[in-house]
């Protein structure tokens, strides 16, 4: 099992920056590649972001390309989500999630395990 747990949501206006954090806890996190969904109102929850198990690959949607950046830490066991020039069609609950797959994937149900979700609001 893997606990995920998000955090740095808010509210921002549009061209804003937010960072988002996930601490991991439970088997290995190096042995899991980690990506990033968003969820916004009546939509289906859509591939963000990924990043490698050791960090030196990363993946992104095309919306968010050039605009966010996934890193994450395997000393600390966090993954974060820097998104600068925030827009409104940002706006959706944020959710991390663990993989064991080698490769990538954008697929939400090729996650085992995923936090609970942390709200990211963009105003106009």
């Amino acid at each position: 099992q893997v606990q995920l747990a998000e955090s740095g949501g808010g509210s921002v206006q549009a061209g804003g920056s937010l960072r988002l954090s996930c601490a991991a806890s439970g088997r290995t996190f190096s042995n899991y590649r980690m990506g990033w969904f968003r969820q916004g109102p009546g939509k289906e929850r859509e591939f963000v972001a990924d990043i490698s198990r050791s960090g030196s690959n990363t993946y992104y949607a095309d919306s968010v390309k050039g605009r966010f950046a996934i890193s994450r830490d395997n000393v600390k066991n966090t993954v974060d989500l820097q998104m600068t020039s925030l827009k409104p069609e940002d706006t959706a609950v944020y959710y991390c999630a663990a993989t064991p797959r080698w490769l990538i994937t954008t697929t939400p149900k090729d996650y085992n395990y995923w936090g609970q979700g942390t709200q990211v609001t963009v105003s106009s």
